[in-house]
């Protein structure tokens, strides 16, 4: 599997809600664990690829604490913007994915794919601040919107990453790619 294909499935599973009896049958942090696998295969060309990892490993480990339905659950009750600090991991993680492969295929001249990266960043910066809006300004009439907002930024990203995997700009290393060819081979 391709770097951008393993974080966009991952992203798939973090976005689709399975509940039986308060749980999530498709657990984020298998989804974070995709996530991570797929920044760890990314091209030395991305830049911050190390604070992509640390990051999405930050945000698996809030997923695991909020898989739980008493810890999530107990956050909603006592406060809905402590909720949305709970996501702020997910969203600085979309935020400077979308950064990074931006810059990446503006460096390899892949202008059309850095505008569209470059747009997803800026929703990004705008989906984590809005809450600052709706809690801290009083406007709870916008939180409807604020949480369709992310939605549609997530499946953006899913999809742009899907799009752009086999762009040359968003491919492992050489070694990686006969690795992973020579263990599939089975002459």
């Amino acid at each position: 599997m391709k770097p951008l294909q393993s974080v966009a499935m991952g992203l798939v599973i973090i976005g689709l809600v399975a509940p039986l009896h308060g749980y999530d049958l498709l657990p984020d942090p298998i989804g974070w664990l995709l996530v991570v696998l797929g920044v760890r295969g990314l091209p030395t060309s991305v830049e911050r690829r190390p604070l992509l990892h640390a990051v999405a490993v930050l945000a698996a480990l809030v997923s695991v604490a909020l898989w739980v339905p008493r810890v999530a659950d107990a956050l909603a009750d006592t406060d809905d913007s402590l909720v949305w600090t709970a996501s702020l991991p997910q969203l600085a993680f979309q935020v400077l994915l979308a950064h990074s492969l931006a810059e990446a295929a503006a460096e390899a001249g892949d202008v059309r794919s850095a505008r569209w990266l470059g747009l997803a960043r800026t929703v990004a910066v705008v989906v984590a601040l809005a809450p600052v809006l709706v809690f801290g300004a009083g406007l709870r009439d916008w939180e409807p919107v604020t949480f369709l907002a992310a939605d549609l930024l997530l499946l953006t990203l899913i999809v742009l990453l899907f799009r752009y995997a086999s762009r040359g700009w968003a491919q492992p290393p050489a070694g990686m790619v006969q690795m992973s060819t020579k263990s599939g081979d089975t002459s």
